[in-house]
């Protein structure tokens, strides 16, 4: 077959683009990602700065998750150092490990009013128990207590998990999440930075005869009688054809939109697009010292804090992700508000200083990048909650990624859960024909 043939084409390396990739390779189609970058992972990607290597967003994987699932069933190196434990709270001037205790724990902690909170939870839990669509997080919180540290803890919890503020996250995915789900998960990094996760993956597609084009972007997506037929993409300099009997981008659905053109599109969906753009916004701080500023070995997250959700500590773990006798962190924080638009100076200093104040030494750290992640580039591409769907009106045209994650999900977790969705989808529709060798 030509190389300018392909039964599947994967537009963007990012972790959804990747998962989906490596599966579909792997069920035996001959498979091509095109990713407009130098390298793959896209926003959960990783720099080289100085010899630390720096997450240029994701910080964490999941462990006996998806993800880990994914990479099981493709023979994919899963190099994941677990953290233990993954995450302490910083409460009262202690740092405490709730992972047996849970909400109790957690909650006695902060205060000894805390059950009817508790019991909020534990209605939660009920069926009919979750609160309207439309109630904020902090608005539930504040239902039960006006404590400033717990609704810190929410905060901050909202910030780590789904990189929105606790006013912007619906209480219904906060609490789907935590009652319905495994609430305090198990998690680790990845010695070579989180690029190597999708490293791994990238090697799964061209073991099984695809092939992975970075420095590539796709041009536009070209359909013929209601389906995707192919791409023009530009490579090396030059604009070349390819033909696909699929497609699945992983660039997010307006951008989706605009790869195919939305005269293709009916326009009840263009509105759905558009009305579900909300990309939020996250403030990081990469910092690097000789003596260890924190004992947390995994995140250790905050109760009093303006801005700052959590700091990572990956040396702990990992010590080649720094040069010999430096330990590395990242501290996060998510800006007032989280979605739209937000003086990224101002809640900058506010991280930074929330950093002084948490992290005895801070000032003699050395920061070796701070990132703002917003608009085209964010940490999420929609609002947990508010997400669209991964099909489109073309038949043959799927999402995947942070933008069409299932409810009360996020990161690159939900990411490799939407790979498998829309695979098993493509599987029944357009079953392989051949097997690769």
């Amino acid at each position: 077959m030509s190389e300018n043939r392909w039964d599947a084409l994967v537009v963007g390396a990012g972790a959804g683009g990747l998962c989906a990739a490596a599966r579909l390779s792997n069920h035996g189609y001959r498979t091509l990602v095109v990713e407009r970058l130098d390298r793959v992972g896209g926003r959960a990607s990783t720099d080289e700065i100085d010899g630390f290597r720096i997450n240029s967003g994701a910080v964490v994987i999941e462990l006996g998750g998806i993800t880990e699932q994914t990479f099981t069933e493709v023979d994919a190196k899963f190099e994941v150092r677990p953290a233990d434990p993954p995450i302490l709270y910083r409460i009262n001037g202690r740092d405490v490990d709730v992972t047996s205790g849970g909400w109790g724990l957690l909650i006695s902690q902060l205060t000894r009013h805390g059950a009817q909170l508790l019991t909020g939870i534990g209605a939660a839990r009920a069926d009919g128990g979750l609160p309207d669509r439309e109630l904020s997080t902090a608005d539930w919180v504040r239902r039960y207590t006006k404590h400033d540290a717990v609704q810190g803890i929410f905060r901050n919890m909202c910030g780590s998990i789904f990189a929105v503020g606790s006013e912007e996250l619906p209480a219904r995915v906060f609490l789907t999440y935590f009652t319905r789900k495994s609430a305090f998960k198990r998690f680790g990094f990845c010695p070579e930075g989180t690029i190597g996760m999708w490293k791994a993956l990238a090697e799964v597609v061209e073991r099984n005869g695809g092939q992975v084009w970075l420095d590539t972007e796709a041009e536009r997506l070209t359909v013929e009688d209601g389906r995707v037929t192919g791409a023009r993409i530009r490579r090396g300099g030059e604009s070349l054809d390819v033909a696909c009997d699929f497609a699945v981008s992983d660039i997010g659905p307006s951008a989706t939109l605009d790869l195919v053109g939305p005269e293709h599109f009916p326009s009840d969906y263009i509105g759905t697009v558009l009305q579900g753009d909300l990309p939020c916004g996250m403030i990081s701080v990469n910092f690097a010292s000789r003596e260890p500023l924190i004992s947390a070995p995994g995140l250790l997250s905050f109760a009093r804090t303006r801005r700052l959700c959590y700091v990572a500590n990956f040396t702990a773990t990992c010590p080649e992700m720094a040069p010999e006798g430096w330990h590395l962190y990242v501290g996060t924080g998510v800006p007032k508000p989280s979605i739209g638009d937000f003086d990224a100076d101002a809640e900058t200093a506010l991280v930074l200083q929330d950093l002084r104040e948490e992290i005895p030494d801070f000032e003699q750290a050395r920061i070796l990048s701070i990132a703002v992640t917003r608009d085209g580039w964010p940490p999420q591409r929609a609002v947990a909650g508010y997400d669209l769907p991964h099909d489109t009106p073309i038949p043959n045209l799927w999402n995947v990624g942070d933008a069409v994650k299932e409810y009360a999900n996020g990161g690159t977790t939900a990411c490799a859960e939407t790979a498998k969705i829309v695979v098993d989808e493509i599987r029944r529709r357009h079953p392989v024909t051949s097997t690769p060798d």
